[in-house]
């Protein structure tokens, strides 16, 4: 008797074991939000990552954690950590954009993948706390209602991945780096996620995953994600450069502020230039030699000399 009770109880403990287990494992033509693939009308949420949910740029604390491991000189770490100034104040361009790039795959090349791995809680340290709790509220009120939201970013794959899981997002994509024998080769491995190559990820991954990007939003920063923005029905202008506010004031986007430590960084930059400018003039006049007294024309003068 004890023992057919025994195994009664245990039938029923596995049972409810596999009853729970059904109940998180997302169902067949669901991800893990939940949401029908299939569903034609399904809508999700796009975010850049650099200076739209984040302030500044998430590649230094890459470049600081490098550092700090012994992977990139100190010299190295000062050109870094001037470029994501200019950055921050005046967003990205194409050619620093590639300069980056090309960096990136030299500080990783020959680097095994559970070193890179090793990094994550510094970089993280640097990134969480500069994350936008306003950008972070909308991506939740769209995850509430039901669209599933994407880091969508030119930096890593891996940073992408990381962070939206760390955040509670449903996904991320990224630039990815080629890994032979878990060795990075300092080589690219598919598109790279920056204009074009971020439109395509995101179409990409709106046919995997069944969303209608005419119904969906994208949050981006800078100029370069126009093609991203121009992907969905409801492209929002975060922190915007000046070329992506004007086009944002041409087609009536919606535009959101947030960065104020940039704007009063680019007042004192250009209260700076305008003193240095200023004071260069000074210099200017204080060594410029006194003019000296028009001679009178020869005739004058020698009129001058009979009187």
């Amino acid at each position: 008797m004890t023992l057919s009770s025994s195994a009664s109880t245990h039938d029923r403990h596995e049972e409810l074991q596999t009853l729970t287990a059904a109940a998180e494992e997302p169902r067949a033509g669901q991800d893990r939000a939940g949401i029908d693939i299939g569903s034609p009308a399904r809508a999700a949420a796009f975010f850049d990552l650099d200076r739209t949910l984040m302030a500044g740029s998430s590649g230094l604390h890459f470049v600081r954690a490098a550092y700090a491991h012994g992977m990139i000189s100190r010299r190295r770490l000062a050109g870094d950590t001037w470029g994501a100034l200019k950055f921050r104040l005046w967003g990205s361009t194409d050619a620093g954009t590639e300069k980056v790039r090309a960096r990136l795959g030299t500080y990783i090349q020959g680097v095994h993948q559970r070193e890179l791995r090793r990094l994550a809680p510094h970089v993280l340290a640097g990134v969480l706390p500069r994350l936008y709790p306003q950008m972070l509220a909308v991506a939740y009120e769209h995850q509430d209602a039901g669209r599933p939201i994407y880091i969508c970013t030119a930096a890593s794959h891996e940073m992408a991945s990381l962070l939206s899981l760390v955040l509670g997002f449903d996904g991320g994509v990224g630039s990815r780096s080629e890994v032979r024998d878990g060795v990075y080769t300092g080589r690219e491995a598919g598109v790279f996620a920056y204009r074009d190559g971020k439109a395509q990820a995101i179409r990409e991954l709106a046919a995997a995953k069944g969303i209608d990007l005419a119904a969906s939003y994208a949050y981006s920063d800078s100029e370069s994600d126009l093609p991203m923005l121009r992907a969905v029905g409801h492209p929002v202008a975060v922190n915007p450069d000046s070329a992506l506010a004007r086009v944002a004031r041409e087609e009536g986007w919606e535009v959101l502020h947030l960065d104020r430590l940039r704007r009063r960084l680019k007042i004192a930059a250009a209260a700076i230039a305008a003193a240095a400018a200023g004071g260069a003039g000074r210099t200017v006049l204080r060594r410029a030699p006194a003019p000296r007294p028009a001679r009178a024309p020869r005739a004058a003068r020698a009129q001058a000399r009979r009187r």
